[in-house]
């Protein structure tokens, strides 16, 4: 059963706003992805990037509720994973849906799960489509208006400042700012075993103290390294977690349409077969991703800092080129940059201010101490448009080949495939 592709056009269309839940939008859940190839209808609920772990937790015995997820076997029932003793949950950093149904003439494992209409429907990640967010939405089984974390960079209501998220600089301490509890160290206050597999210098990273604390961490400097000890750990019952991260870092780098971006993505493959060949025998396999990758058009390139009508009254520019988060200055109206916003963008972006956003859900929930670090205008990129800063962004930021953080469908779905060793 093929998989069909919308054209790019419609792929780069804003999609409605993912909701959290448990329950599974019914065009999705009844017809795989041909129900979801367009930007209209209900999206996320059950099929969301914050449903996996705790979807996992049931399929494994131990059921983890979480914040927005009160039901993890319906989560389950909506994913379709079948009952195992052990799992292995594998995130492919940067790996969307539709980047992934485009180039499957070059990975024979991933193409043959997604000859399996269970695995043609995607499902959604989190707003921002970007990676500390989506780390923390996945880890947590929440949303970023519980987390914290909604951005590569946002503000620290403490400092006055912007801080960093992926080395958490000028940052609110890990713990402090990520609340929430992980479904990792639950299930591991349950005693059931929980491990990650990574890069030795992840093991002890802001990133992954705030949002996937509570595994034992066996770091592997090579990929096989990582994916014998993510085996190895599955001959336990509990659940394993492995990070792969060269697609998005090479997607940033290259272009996630280039040459290069093939050759990791056919490697990626190749260790993923591999995973699976030396599974142990009945391992529930969950391959995911934290966002998709959009080519970057330089033409629709727009810089705050050429465009007067956009700087008035913005004291700071957070979160990232696709999704950005204004920060006003002192007694400046939000409604007056967002009319100033709309007026010079038109239908380039999808600009609401902090409570329309609030309103319509795209954080989830959102806690009264996570208001202030959100922005007071938040803006969405569409078509290929990047929205830049600059006079405080480096040239090599303000020019990467491909990105994410808007709600695309490029960026924002991404793959749930299933498989048992």
């Amino acid at each position: 059963m093929s998989v069909d592709i919308p054209d790019m056009s419609e792929l780069l269309k804003l999609t409605p706003t993912a909701r959290y839940g448990d329950d599974a939008p019914d065009r999705a859940a009844a017809a795989g992805a041909n129900a979801v190839a367009d930007a209209t209808g209900a999206r996320g609920g059950a099929l969301h990037l914050s449903a996996i772990l705790p979807a996992v937790s049931a399929a494994i015995g131990h059921p983890i509720n979480t914040a927005v997820h009160r039901d993890p076997k319906a989560l389950q029932r909506a994913l379709g994973l079948p009952d195992a003793t052990s799992a292995i949950v594998v995130l492919v950093d940067g790996l969307g849906y539709w980047n992934l149904a485009m180039r499957l003439g070059h990975a024979p494992y991933l193409r043959s799960l997604m000859n399996e209409p269970a695995n043609q429907r995607p499902i959604a990640t989190c707003a921002p489509s970007t990676t500390v967010a989506a780390m923390a939405t996945f880890g947590t089984g929440t949303c970023p208006g519980l987390t914290g974390m909604a951005g590569y960079t946002q503000l620290n209501p403490v400092t006055g400042k912007l801080s960093q998220l992926i080395q958490f600089t000028d940052a609110i301490p890990p713990s402090d700012l990520q609340r929430q509890p992980t479904v990792f160290e639950r299930l591991a206050l349950r005693g059931v075993q929980v491990t990650s597999c990574g890069l030795p210098k992840f093991k002890d990273s802001p990133l992954t103290e705030a949002a996937l604390r509570g595994p034992a961490y066996v770091g592997g400097v090579t990929p096989r390294d990582r994916l014998l000890a993510a085996c190895d750990a599955a001959k336990t019952p509990g659940l394993t977690y492995l990070y792969i991260r060269d697609a998005d870092k090479t997607g940033h780098s290259y272009g996630w349409d280039s040459d290069k971006w093939i050759g990791v993505f056919e490697r990626i493959d190749a260790q993923l077969a591999a995973l699976r060949h030396n599974a142990p025998h009945g391992t529930l396999i969950v391959v995911t991703a934290d966002h998709g990758m959009i080519t970057a058009d330089p033409d629709q390139r727009i810089d705050i800092a050429a465009e007067p009508q956009l700087s008035r009254g913005v004291r700071v520019v957070g979160g990232e080129p696709r999704a950005l988060m204004l920060y006003a200055e002192e007694g400046e109206p939000a409604e007056d940059i967002a009319h100033r916003w709309r007026e010079r963008l038109g239908g380039l972006a999808l600009v609401r201010t902090r409570d329309e956003a609030i309103a319509q859900g795209l954080f989830g929930p959102v806690d009264d101490r996570v208001r202030p670090m959100l922005g007071d205008v938040l803006v969405a990129a569409a078509e290929s448009v990047t929205i830049v800063d600059s006079r405080t962004q480096s040239d090599k930021a303000t020019h990467l080949p491909s990105v994410h953080g808007s709600q695309s469908m490029m960026e924002s779905d991404i793959p749930c495939l299933i498989d048992v060793a």
